[in-house]
């Protein structure tokens, strides 16, 4: 199979942008991603922007004036996922030879909705159920870190630990959104959400941003040349009633593909970024990657493992709780930090050594289901 290469990323702040309209937000991510890759707006023949609640033609509205002249623009919506979606299917236009360069962004400005709790999908009965009795996804993963905590032995402790290690990785790191270090006891200290999860074990809602990455046919860019060595999604199977809340099902089977198609084993995986939209989230994933055996996921944790200068650092970059969480930006995002840990240019970040990295990424909730999507990308330094 032809090797796909991502050859330039960037991405803004993930912060509040007050008075800065989505478009031209997205503008200073894919102009900072081209110039990255060394690329000329005209080298790039199609182009797919990811966003879930920015409405209608936003990738045409965010390019319009950038000089592209009337090529494809493919606006693409799959929740969280949506980012990470995106690249999935550049990364196969591509591979199918309809294109030699494209461009990937994702946008999102969640702070002109105003804030608060993203719901459940609600274009179903059983959904709209589920959702008018309260059943947001804060609820969902309350659910499953009650269920952890009984289960593993583990106490309310562990599940903080995930937000502590994480914010002190965004303290490195001048895009994210918290710069700040916390502890368990301040962790812990923090408003209720939904037991056991207290604020800080919530990725923040108030929170714009946009990334941008260039995938080509051919070398480029600067530094050293990374290829997708893997990419898959999938979509969540109709829940039965013995199955396990702590299952992360359709994350395990997304990377099963994706190990399977790059060859690789979880062992041989330097860095991860992942979903931890909540703290337990993050525990839940290490099994369902490979990362840790079944009933591994709070020794690892505890090990250092999954810390900088530990075995296989899990989102240095803060992942979405400290970097924070801007939907549609959140997968492209994911490939930006994984490009510059691989090329040696994390700075403060840094994991040494790293030559295969990891994203994943889930998204939406529908009643019935694990999730609506998961992806499970595998990136690698080319020889």
């Amino acid at each position: 199979m032809q090797d796909i290469y991502i050859t330039g990323g960037a991405m803004t702040r993930f912060t509040r942008h007050p008075g800065v309209k989505a478009p031209e937000l997205a503008q200073q991510a894919i102009l900072r991603a081209l110039d990255d890759a060394g690329v000329a707006k005209g080298e790039v023949r199609a182009i797919y922007c990811a966003n879930v609640l920015g409405g209608m033609i936003l990738g045409q509205l965010a390019v319009r004036d950038l000089g592209f002249d009337g090529i494809p623009v493919y606006n693409v919506e799959n929740a969280c996922a949506s980012g990470a979606t995106a690249v999935h299917l550049a990364r196969h236009a591509l591979l199918a030879q309809q294109y030699d360069t494209v461009l990937v962004f994702g946008i999102e400005q969640l702070t002109a909705l105003g804030g608060g709790t993203i719901p459940l999908q609600r274009n179903d009965h059983k959904t709209d159920l589920y959702a008018t009795a309260g059943m947001v996804l804060p609820a969902v993963y309350a659910m499953r870190g009650t269920r952890f905590l009984h289960e593993r032995d583990a106490a309310p402790a562990d599940l903080a630990a995930v937000a502590v290690k994480n914010r002190f990785h965004g303290s490195l790191n001048e895009f994210a959104q918290q710069r700040s270090e916390t502890t368990v006891e301040e962790v812990l200290a923090s408003r209720m959400i939904a037991e056991p999860l207290t604020l800080l074990q919530c990725c923040p809602s108030q929170v714009d941003g946009a990334a941008a990455v260039v995938l080509s046919r051919r070398r480029g860019g600067h530094g050293r040349p990374v290829r997708v060595l893997s990419s898959a999604v999938v979509s969540g199977k109709r829940e039965r009633a013995h199955d396990d809340i702590l299952d992360a099902e359709i994350t395990a089977r997304a990377a099963r593909q994706a190990y399977e198609r790059a060859g690789v084993a979880p062992s041989e995986v330097d860095v991860v970024e992942l979903h931890d939209a909540f703290t337990i989230a993050e525990l839940l994933y290490y099994e369902a990657l490979g990362l840790a055996a079944p009933g591994e996921a709070v020794p690892l944790l505890r090990s250092g493992a999954t810390r900088l200068g530990g075995r296989v650092p899990v989102n240095p970059s803060g992942g979405l709780l400290a970097k924070g969480h801007p939907l549609g930006a959140t997968g492209v995002a994911q490939m930006v930090e994984l490009l510059w840990q691989l090329q040696g240019r994390a700075g403060a970040r840094q994991v040494e050594g790293a030559r295969i990295g990891l994203a994943q990424c889930t998204g939406g909730g529908i009643a019935g289901v694990d999730h609506a999507a998961s992806s499970v990308h595998l990136l690698e330094v080319a020889a």
